[in-house]
């Protein structure tokens, strides 16, 4: 496995864990290194997708409450933890849905 990978593993995991937190490979050393450009902007995505989820699903009353809310919650934490793995495993894997939008580049 790639030195640069290794050396980010722990920043991309993080960024799944507290999406808000994207940032951070783009502040450090690390901000060249495609690894953890990709892994940044695979949780910027899923921090958006959040966003969304939470703002649709409260807007909508009760289909929003009770289907939106629930359902889109746990699907953002089934992507969280498949990021998770990916970043562990040194993997670049784009997330399912939200994955093909590149919005750093």
């Amino acid at each position: 496995m790639n030195k640069d990978v290794e050396e980010n593993k722990a920043m991309a995991i993080i960024g799944y864990i507290i999406p808000i937190l994207f940032f951070v490979p783009l502040l450090s050393d690390a901000k060249n290194i495609p690894y953890a450009k990709f892994h940044a902007n695979q949780q910027l995505n899923l921090l958006l997708a959040a966003i969304a989820v939470n703002i649709v699903g409260t807007v909508i009353p009760f289909i929003g409450w009770f289907i939106i809310l629930p359902l889109g919650s746990l699907a953002l934490i089934v992507l969280a933890i498949m990021g998770i793995i990916n970043a562990a495993k040194g993997e670049m894997k784009k997330l399912p849905i939200i994955g093909d939008f590149s919005l750093i580049k």
